[in-house]
């Protein structure tokens, strides 16, 4: 990939949720990049078929982004770090309050 966006991992975020999605099979391209443009997407919205050229093509990331999705393995990595944050605060892993505003 050539150019960087504001919201591609950086070494260390990359490092964290490595473990959850790499299944080591070969692949045309690189999961780093696939996630990375998971996340483009996902924040700025574009469509699928509009995804920059710096990344792979749409077909690839929507296939990763569909079996990540069905396997559950977003869900895994949010509430990992989400332990992972509550703990290094100082707090508990579980919520222990909740508001609902209506």
């Amino acid at each position: 990939m050539n150019e960087i966006y504001p919201t591609d991992l950086t070494d260390t975020q990359w490092t964290t949720i490595l473990a959850y999605i790499d299944d080591n099979c070969k692949r045309e391209y690189p999961l780093n990049d696939i996630v990375n443009a998971i996340f483009y997407l996902l924040k700025t919205g574009c469509q699928w078929r509009m995804l920059p050229k710096d990344y792979p093509k749409w077909e690839f990331v929507y296939y990763y982004y569909c079996k990540w999705r069905d396997e559950g393995t977003f869900e895994g990595i949010h509430g990992s770090l989400h332990s992972f944050t509550r703990k290094k605060s100082g707090k508990l892993e579980s919520l222990s309050l909740a508001i609902i505003d209506s």
